[in-house]
């Protein structure tokens, strides 16, 4: 599995598929659903400060470089 870059802030879902895990097996690993996976990445909901611990050490990545929302969240095209 590949290492996210010290570097690098990832959104959760980039953090996952970076490791090469699926929805459910991060939801497996950490004791979670396969649902409240998915309300994460897509920013609708958010680990507690247990949960968030798991996340990091799963991902190897420090809650200070996750980001829970998209990389575009609150971007808006404006048109001349």
């Amino acid at each position: 599995m590949a290492d996210i870059p010290s570097s690098m802030k990832a959104t959760l879902k980039q953090a996952r598929e970076i490791k090469g895990y699926t929805q459910a097996e991060v939801a497996e690993k950490i004791g979670v659903s396969t649902d409240t996976i998915g309300n994460y990445e897509r920013g609708k909901s958010y680990p507690d400060v247990p949960t968030l611990r798991k996340i990091e050490k799963l991902y190897g990545i420090s809650y200070d470089r996750i980001i829970f929302l998209p990389l575009d969240f609150g971007l808006t095209e404006i048109s001349g």
